[in-house]
């Protein structure tokens, strides 16, 4: 059975609007709906101050849209309407350093645990840097943002491993197409897992796929130290660390016990997503680690059929966010079906098609993300004094 828009609207219409004044069609709340392989997108817009307590609306029409004969599935979202010129006061710009001369390949040091950016951060042995993809909630596509990123890297000549440091939803041996359990060395330090080029290791390899986490905060730390010093890493040019989504005990652990070179946040283009994206901006600064920017997911989609350009959850949301924050935008992914085909098989589009416009994306965000790494590796170094001896 074929689903149409009208069906989808009347369907809606049946869902009441807030304080049951009316439904959310009649009221002006839904965007335009966008229906594809039977799997139907839109959004709805709440008052950004109502937001946490509308969720309940949201879960009722993707429910009302799910029961329609012939729909897949249904990808709704909460958008929120902005009034006067934005939801926090804006963080004055950090002053931009200056861009050291690229260092030439002979000249590079092998890699070794790095300087701490602050006290208490112990380097691990044989990365060189580590990197850490975060977002302010969930269902931005993080991770597969997170997988593509390592590609790319991997792509432009760097040594790469990928930590899946979500242990309470860990994807990585699904997106990577990895199965079984790690081998250890002298039963001790573990053997990371690998495909595409890439060492991995994820709490996925350790427990069945089915298993809920359910850890208190002690026992993510512990987790987390474990999968990131007893694993047999390096050498690695680069870790990069898919972190849980939200601002709690995983990421505070790693921003505050490891060197992290720097922090990418990952969010969509609409209101709300911005919102808990800058939580993990904010949290990042807190703890000292450097932002090297932010990534706009799920930017716009373009019809496979007809070419034609839908901003199914706003457009440029996050490029606006890292201008007025003084942060570098580091790109804008589409929402394509390939991207989101090819990582559901474990063939993400970097590795499966290195050609195409998808992986090329990836990979000049993979640039623009190693170029701040070495920004804020000669900011750092700049601002370390130096000994004279007369």
């Amino acid at each position: 059975m074929t689903v149409t828009k009208e069906s989808v609207i009347e369907r809606l219409k049946t869902v009441n609007g807030p304080d049951f004044t009316g439904n959310i069609v009649d009221l002006g709340m839904v965007s335009e709906i966008f229906i594809a392989d039977a799997k139907v997108f839109f959004s709805i817009t709440v008052p950004a101050a109502r937001a946490q307590e509308l969720e309940p609306l949201r879960a009722a029409a993707e429910r009302a849209v799910k029961a329609i004969p012939g729909v897949a599935s249904a990808v709704v979202a909460l958008t929120a309407e902005k009034k006067g010129g934005g939801m926090e006061a804006p963080v004055p710009p950090r002053p931009a350093a200056p861009r050291p001369a690229a260092p030439q390949p002979a000249q590079r040091p092998a890699p070794q645990a790095p300087a701490s950016h602050g006290h208490g951060r112990r380097g691990v042995p044989g990365i060189d840097a580590i990197i850490a993809v975060a977002s302010g909630k969930g269902g931005v596509g993080k991770s597969t943002t997170a997988v593509n990123l390592a590609l790319g890297l991997a792509a432009n000549g760097l040594k790469v491993g990928v930590l899946d440091a979500d242990i309470y939803g860990p994807s990585m041996p699904r997106l990577l197409n990895i199965h079984g359990r790690p081998q250890t060395v002298d039963g001790k330090i573990l053997k990371p897992m690998q495909n595409y080029g890439l060492k991995v290791m994820s709490m996925g390899f350790l427990v069945d796929e089915e298993t809920p986490m359910i850890w208190r905060g002690p026992m993510v730390m512990s987790a987390l130290t474990q999968m990131l010093r007893e694993v047999e890493w390096g050498p690695l040019d680069v870790l990069v660390v898919d972190m849980p989504p939200g601002t709690g005990d995983a990421q505070l652990t790693m921003a505050q016990q490891v060197p992290l070179a720097g922090a990418v946040i990952v969010s969509t283009p609409q209101d709300l997503a911005l919102i808990d994206a800058r939580k993990g901006l904010n949290m990042f600064k807190k703890v000292d680690v450097p932002l090297l920017g932010i990534v706009e997911n799920m930017s716009y989609f373009l019809a496979p059929d007809t070419g034609k350009r839908y901003d199914i959850f706003g457009h440029g949301g996050a490029r606006r966010e890292a201008e007025r924050l003084g942060v570098t935008f580091l790109g804008e992914v589409p929402l394509e079906m390939g991207i989101r085909e090819s990582s559901d098989a474990g063939a993400p589009v970097v590795a499966s098609k290195p050609e195409g416009a998808e992986a090329k994306i990836y990979r000049d965000i993979a640039t623009k993300v190693w170029d701040r790494v070495q920004e804020e590796r000669g900011a750092a170094e700049a601002a370390v004094p130096s000994i004279v001896f007369e």
